[in-house]
């Protein structure tokens, strides 16, 4: 039995005015967000980047604008280059990302889905600043069911989306095996997880579960946290015939969450060097990546023992570039083309795809490395990031800063050298 979704299944994709390739107000510099409190029983209203939306016990997390930020941009710019933005939030929640879709990315339809159908109203209340039309000019509608039977269910009207937004909790990925079949060629899939536990090598089984790795405990964690959920995309994209590569990873500390924006196109990776495993060096501090064909030469320089017992492996998960630099360099133009970043406004945004583009060098190996591990390992104090960077540098290693960890740069340089490094800085 097929599910009525006949309001908005049967909505074709008006076309987009020749004067207006990207429809919607220009977004508001400001990022604040205010909490508003009314009286009684009356909601409350809360603002960000100048939309004005109410939560009423729906899950929100103002921490997460940032992430909604990065998803906004990418949403834009993709409306930009295809003059078309079809979007599908699977798990809404109170509605704030299929509001920002809508009127920032200037998106021309977007179906806010959530389960739960005691969030109609308030989803309803915040979508209502934006026209929502009728027949083929329809800008929105809202539904809940189960995020699996929604795809599945656009995937039998043969209904795809430019964007499709699952904001899932914990490590669920069952939806991993559905959302290639709504999605257009090209088209955007923003994942997430928020199984920091897992990620962190606690819960082996799980992962290997939910994401098809066995990840270990590893002092870059949030890194391979990032590296699993493009993994496990990789992995059902290639069964359908399908190929995914990120546009950004992004981690975030509160929950944690982490973000991946990836771009769906048919076929199989033109190669497997990206899909593979990572080892660490309990002993030495070394990290290697190494692909299918290396797994039974994984060792390290220095026990030259292979399978030592100091070694611990995870994967198999994506190996290969964690951003695409070109898009975030687009990125960060239109964030400053909406004054998001720059006049001393969005430092935060800014400063975050800056670091994003630094670690997009294609040398940048898999993980980082902090700064504390290496003063332990040399038994001195911990030298000044940026000083530890230029010395890198000078030496002909990429080094970049983290934006997953503080005090942790991402290099080529391995683990004996940066403590020497660190050695001859002190003047040890």
């Amino acid at each position: 039995m097929l599910l009525s979704f006949s309001p908005f299944l049967q909505n074709p994709l008006s076309p987009p005015s020749p004067k207006n390739p990207n429809p919607g107000p220009r977004p508001p510099n400001s990022h604040q967000i205010l909490h508003l409190s009314t009286n009684g029983d009356e909601p409350t209203y809360q603002t960000e980047r100048g939309l004005r939306f109410e939560t009423e016990g729906a899950f929100f997390r103002h921490e997460s604008a940032t992430g909604r930020d990065l998803g906004v941009l990418s949403a834009s710019l993709y409306r930009r280059s295809r003059q078309q933005l079809r979007v599908l939030d699977a798990m809404c929640g109170c509605g704030v990302r299929s509001l920002r879709y809508l009127a920032e990315a200037g998106a021309d339809f977007v179906v806010a889905n959530d389960a739960n159908d005691y969030h109609r109203r308030v989803i309803l209340s915040n979508l209502k600043s934006v026209d929502r039309g009728c027949g083929e000019s329809k800008r929105w509608v809202v539904t809940h069911f189960d995020a699996n039977r929604i795809l599945s269910e656009c995937y039998l009207n043969s209904d795809f989306y430019d964007l499709i937004d699952v904001d899932s909790f914990g490590s669920d990925s069952s939806f991993l095996r559905t959302v290639f079949n709504a999605i257009k060629r090209g088209g955007l899939l923003y994942l997430t997880s928020t199984d920091g536990y897992s990620s962190g090598g606690h819960r082996p089984y799980n992962t290997l579960a939910a994401y098809g790795a066995f990840i270990r405990p590893m002092p870059y964690s949030n890194e391979v946290g990032l590296r699993m959920v493009i993994g496990g995309a990789v992995r059902e994209a290639s069964a359908q015939g399908y190929h995914v590569t990120p546009l950004f990873s992004y981690y975030s500390y509160h929950g944690p969450v982490f973000r991946v924006m990836l771009t769906v196109n048919r076929g199989t990776l033109p190669e497997n060097k990206d899909y593979g495993f990572i080892s660490y060096c309990n002993q030495c501090g070394n990290s290697q990546s190494y692909s299918w064909e290396e797994l039974g030469q994984i060792s390290c320089p220095c026990s030259n023992t292979i399978g030592s017992r100091s070694l611990v492996v995870s994967g198999p998960l994506w190996i290969g570039p964690l951003h695409d630099a070109t898009h975030l360099t687009e990125m960060l133009n239109l964030a400053e083309q909406w004054g998001w970043v720059g006049n001393d406004t969005g430092t935060d945004l800014e400063k975050l795809l800056l670091q994003m583009l630094d670690e997009s060098d294609p040398r940048l190996p898999s993980g980082y490395i902090k700064l504390d591990e290496v003063a332990s390992r040399a038994k001195i104090n911990s030298p000044p990031l940026k000083v530890m960077m230029s010395a890198m540098h000078k030496e002909g290693y990429a080094a970049s800063r983290s934006h997953i960890a503080s005090n942790a740069i991402k290099t080529n340089c391995p683990m004996m050298d940066c403590i020497r490094i660190a050695k001859e800085l002190q003047g040890c």
